[in-house]
């Protein structure tokens, strides 16, 4: 019987990347074997973020090669990123993986497959995993229609995802890496109302 973990979801927004995953691992198609599994981690010193679903054996083997890439490449996300998928291609490392990653630094966000595909997802939004369409819908709809920063757009998909899919909990791990940019012109947010600008009450006298 196999062990399964989802769902993981990424967003980058404003120079930081988030990276949230749920704590639930299956076994089979019909039984939840753990609810606090840590899906989400941080490697290479602390500078590399990352998340993974699938099988729950092939995701550590992925996650170590990937490791071992970056010791090589000094901490190049997106060579070493092509040079793991380079050794799939060419079958140097036996098989293929049942697994899947989303990983990050401060520049850049990837999705890693274990067959050897390497995407580097639109508007900064993606997700993965047996949720991953709820919690990628999700992460859209936030990203666009709010001003909410990459943490919470990350970690209120991936609820949004745990209520729908059935192989999904609501058991949250997040990492995030980069510094916040801010942009002097953004209006200030109310944290409940995303989309609702404050405003300055007026007095009496100026209302005269």
């Amino acid at each position: 019987m196999e062990f399964r973990g989802t769902t993981i979801c990424a967003v980058k927004r404003n120079g930081v990347t988030a990276i949230a995953g749920d704590g639930q691992v299956t076994m089979g198609e019909s039984v939840i074997f753990k609810n606090t599994a840590i899906k989400v981690r941080r490697i290479f010193g602390g500078k590399v973020i990352l998340g993974f679903a699938g099988s729950v054996t092939d995701a550590f083997a992925l996650t170590e090669r990937f490791e071992g890439m970056l010791n090589k490449f000094g901490g190049n996300l997106m060579r070493s990123a092509v040079e793991l998928a380079e050794l799939w291609r060419s079958d140097k490392v036996g098989r293929k993986l049942d697994a899947m990653m989303i990983t990050a630094d401060e520049n850049t966000l990837l999705i890693l497959s274990g067959t050897g595909e390497v995407i580097e997802p639109d508007e900064g939004v993606c997700a993965i995993g047996s949720g991953g369409n709820y919690a990628l819908a999700a992460a859209r709809a936030l990203y666009k229609e709010t001003d909410y920063d990459a943490p919470t757009i990350a970690e209120k998909a991936l609820k949004i995802a745990s209520e729908i899919c059935v192989f999904t909990n609501d058991n949250i791990r997040l990492e995030t890496v980069g510094q916040t940019t801010v942009n002097a012109d953004m209006p200030t947010v109310n944290e409940e109302n995303p989309t609702q600008k404050t405003v300055k009450k007026r007095t009496k006298k100026e209302e005269k």
